[in-house]
């Protein structure tokens, strides 16, 4: 499983990375690899309000559905519009094409894991 070092992740299985004050959120390549095959992919509108640790979204794969919990607090500002046809992106490529969406933050993110921390995490569940 890959864990690139540069995110920051959630105990839900969400990777935030920011950059000039702009959070780009995806989900990890644990949580694609449990989900199965995604079929559907909901994100958050543009111009909507994340609260951080509150739902967002949702995955749906061939064996469940699982809510997506935003790492930060903002404004989103742009959707992967892949998604919309090609889900599936989220399977091959959810570090880099497969991420969900782009938020303006209102505060930065306090309580992230850091990749070693997230490994740890997931050994327990595998």
């Amino acid at each position: 499983m890959s864990v690139p070092t540069e995110l920051g992740y959630t105990a839900k299985h969400e990777w935030v990375v920011v950059e000039d004050g702009i959070a780009t959120v995806g989900i990890t390549s644990f949580a694609a690899e449990s989900l199965g095959d995604i079929v559907y992919v909901e994100v958050p509108e543009v111009g909507s309000e994340v609260t951080a640790d509150e739902p967002c979204g949702e995955v749906e794969s061939t064996k469940s559905v699982s809510d997506v919990y935003s790492p930060v607090s903002g404004e989103v500002t742009e959707v992967n519009a892949i998604l919309e046809n090609e889900p599936e992106t989220i399977n091959s490529s959810p570090f880099e094409d497969g991420w969900l969406f782009r938020a303006r933050i209102s505060e930065e993110p306090t309580d992230l894991l850091s990749a070693e921390e997230y490994t740890k995490l997931t050994e327990g569940e595998e």
